[in-house]
């Protein structure tokens, strides 16, 4: 038998393959998104905020260099003006760290794949095995990896020349400033260049989207095999949904026939099919309690009759019944007259069994509309 990574995977991942590589760790992801964001997020803090930032630096540099010669011969003063320094540092880079941390933990939900995930930190023994590292290097993943990292480092290095030859009659003119002024421009240039350079990256980020979304599916596609087995999981195999099928049939009638002893009457057709109607106080309708062809039927009869539930042969109603109502269900309007004659006999006979008298004649050729009859059911 072939191995499970030999076969052809054609088939689209299910919905339930997709969730168990979520619980592995394996989502959407990609890290030219991570990389463009965080880049993107450090040239924009530096473009709004890079002056203050500078000021800031310059004004912590030049404290950190200037101090009195009698502090030097007081630890306890030393360290709190390194506490009073590293302080000024962390409030006038901390926009910065925070802009860099919100870009990076933001940057998976643009492909919807933020996902955090116990296993993918459980320690892997088969990962430590070089020749199964050396297979994903030398791959064609690698090879698409490597072409695709050559192709990004050429575009940069386009772009980044482009920027700086074009601005090099302004990189020139630093070298007659002052130092203030020159630092000023330079930091601007710096700026200049970083944005422009980052924004080239949205080129590499465009092509590389629906790469990793079509490599993510692939890797994911499952073989018929696995579809049927995971169906098979999910649903049961054949047999033993039939059985269960099987079961809820016997419970259902089981069901029924607890019922057929409160039945009012039972008509039949008269051996193949037999429907039992109760009507009581409060029902809008008779209702059909049991119904049933063949042995059912001859079992519904049985149970009714060791109850003392009347019985009456009504063919063309027995099957209109039976065709036309649910267990539980009330009998349609169309058959209100009919159903009336057979209860008026019903109670007819409940008046003989307590008083006495003639016996009730019970009804022949019961009328039913003929679109609730149309012919014999299985022959009968």
């Amino acid at each position: 038998m072939a191995e499970e990574s030999d076969v052809e995977r054609t088939e689209p991942a299910s919905s339930r393959r997709l969730e168990q590589a979520r619980e592995e760790g394996q989502v959407l992801r990609s890290r030219e998104i991570g990389a463009f964001l965080a880049l993107m997020v450090a040239a924009s803090t530096f473009w709004m905020l890079g002056g203050w930032m500078m000021q800031r630096t310059s004004d912590i540099v030049r404290r950190g260099l200037s101090f009195d010669r009698e502090v030097l011969h007081d630890p306890q003063s030393m360290l709190t003006r390194l506490a009073d320094i590293s302080f000024d540092a962390l409030v006038s880079f901390g926009p910065f760290v925070v802009a860099l941390i919100v870009a990076a933990l933001s940057s998976p939900f643009f492909l919807g794949s933020w996902n955090f995930s116990t296993k993918s930190l459980m320690p892997d023994i088969t990962r430590l095995n070089p020749l199964k590292g050396l297979t994903r290097v030398i791959s064609w993943s690698g090879l698409l990896e490597l072409v695709k990292s050559l192709a990004k480092a050429s575009l940069i290095g386009s772009v980044a020349g482009s920027v700086l030859w074009s601005e090099r009659g302004e990189i020139l003119m630093l070298l007659g400033q002052s130092v203030d002024a020159g630092l000023a421009h330079a930091g601007r240039l710096i700026n200049y260049s970083f944005l422009i350079i980052v924004l080239s990256m949205a080129i590499i980020v465009a092509l590389d989207v629906p790469f990793q979304i079509w490599q993510f599916y692939d890797k994911l596609k499952m073989s018929k095999e696995e579809v049927k087995r995971e169906n098979k999981e999910m649903e049961g195999s054949p047999e033993v949904k039939g059985r269960i099928r099987s079961l809820q049939r016997e419970a259902a009638r089981r069901r029924m026939m607890s019922a057929v002893p409160e039945a009012d009457v039972i008509v039949t057709n008269p051996t193949h099919f037999a429907v039992a109607l109760a009507y009581k106080n409060g029902m809008g309708a008779p209702k059909v309690i049991a119904k049933g062809m063949g042995e059912i039927a001859h079992k519904i009869r049985s149970i009714g009759a060791e109850h003392g539930v009347p019985l009456l042969e009504a063919p063309p109603l027995a099957r209109a019944l039976y065709r036309h109502t649910e267990i539980d269900q009330e009998i349609p309007a169309s058959l209100y007259s009919a159903v009336a004659e057979v209860l008026a006999y019903v109670y007819q006979l409940s008046q003989w069994r307590r008083q006495g008298g003639n016996y009730p004649r019970p009804p022949r050729d019961i009328p039913v509309p003929s679109n609730m009859a149309p012919g014999g059911i299985d022959g009968y």
